[in-house]
């Protein structure tokens, strides 16, 4: 009876997504209700998570129609070559699972954003930023991390470039979520990165918890006076203003945004880089984002966000996140399928279909 229950559980790519979304919801709102701080949405360049979600989906929605619609009716039947893909390509059912994994992104993901700020509130007076950097100072023999890049790369134009990329991560993460949800047929690819990016988000929250810290940038700024003004810095600013506001009064004020153990920039940019990978997408995509993930690692430690233990603990929690969501979703744990992204019938029909793939 369990089995059969587990079995059929198991058949649809979302369950534990769903249960982990569940969970995490759950919690966060226990914790709000304990500690008497209302929840709340963090907001973005596009505004809260609930619309910038819908709105990438939306886009990825248009893209994936307009340059077919346009390929098979040309401009002039251009309408009715939008219906014909609508009809052809976009059952209720695909429609549901694109809805099911942004959902489950954005439960997850706002959860973690309020569990993370109650941390001040509930491991009040516990920090760990002594130790971690102990440990920066005994892996580098003797010298500081972030010293040692600065004299390296300079402060001027490495400070420019990797501000940029660390900065972009922003909205980089939910817009490659978006283009896999939509532009791909097979749900279980879809399902397997909303879930791996979701577990970074439950896994990150509890590392804050066990090991409460703010990161150099915050505990020696006087090590970053020379870097020049950078949206980092800027970005930096703005939380420390927030963290000072909350800490005076956490009901009204923004989200606490602090935390370095672990780093959740190395560990959801190195579960794209090994979901890329495990997946068999272009060698192009693949290269890109390991030259993405390397520079986020080393503007972590070059602008203070992270000590390079927190570094090694997002990297584990991203392959973590990696293996439990293919397992999770039929893709494997140790030895993922291959798959090839395929937007609509006109390609390999063996790959692409609005049934669940087999689990390898």
């Amino acid at each position: 009876m369990v089995q059969r229950w587990w079995s059929a559980a198991r058949s649809w790519p979302y369950t534990f997504g769903v249960l982990l979304a569940a969970a995490v919801g759950i919690t966060a709102i226990v914790m709000s209700s304990s500690l008497g701080i209302a929840l709340k949405d963090p907001e973005g360049f596009l505004g809260p998570a609930y619309v910038r979600l819908p709105v990438m989906g939306l886009g990825f929605f248009a893209l994936g129609i307009v340059p077919l619609a346009l390929k098979r009716a040309g401009v002039r039947h251009f309408g009715r070559g939008v219906k014909d893909i609508i009809r052809d390509e976009w059952s209720w059912n695909r429609v549901f699972h694109i809805a099911t994994g942004l959902l489950t992104f954005y439960v997850c993901y706002v959860s973690y954003r309020n569990i993370k700020g109650f941390l001040p509130t509930v491991r009040e007076g516990v920090n760990f930023d002594t130790m971690l950097s102990r440990w920066d100072y005994w892996m580098m023999f003797g010298h500081h991390p972030a010293d040692l890049l600065h004299q390296l790369l300079g402060t001027g134009f490495a400070a420019q470039v990797l501000a940029t990329v660390y900065v972009s991560y922003l909205p980089l993460i939910p817009i490659t979520l978006a283009a896999f949800l939509v532009l791909n047929r097979d749900f279980t690819l879809g399902a397997w990165y909303a879930t791996a990016l979701s577990l970074n988000w439950v896994l990150g929250a509890a590392a804050y918890y066990i090991f409460p810290s703010l990161g150099p940038a915050y505990t020696n700024a006087a090590l970053f006076d020379a870097l020049p003004t950078t949206g980092v810095t800027q970005l930096q600013y703005s939380l420390f203003v927030n963290a000072a506001q909350n800490l005076e009064n956490p009901m009204n004020a923004p989200i606490w945004g602090i935390g370095a153990f672990a780093s959740l920039h190395v560990s959801v940019t190195l579960t794209a880089v090994l979901f890329f990978q495990r997946t068999d997408q272009p060698r192009y995509l693949q290269i890109t984002a390991w030259v993405y993930f390397v520079l986020t690692v080393i503007a972590t430690i070059y602008f203070g966000w992270h000590f390079i233990a927190d570094d090694i603990a997002g990297a584990f929690i991203g392959w973590i996140s990696v293996a439990l969501a293919g397992w999770a979703t039929g893709n494997g744990f140790w030895h993922q399928r291959h798959h090839k992204i395929q937007l609509t019938a006109d390609g390999d029909a063996s790959s692409g279909s609005d049934t669940l793939a087999n689990p390898a």
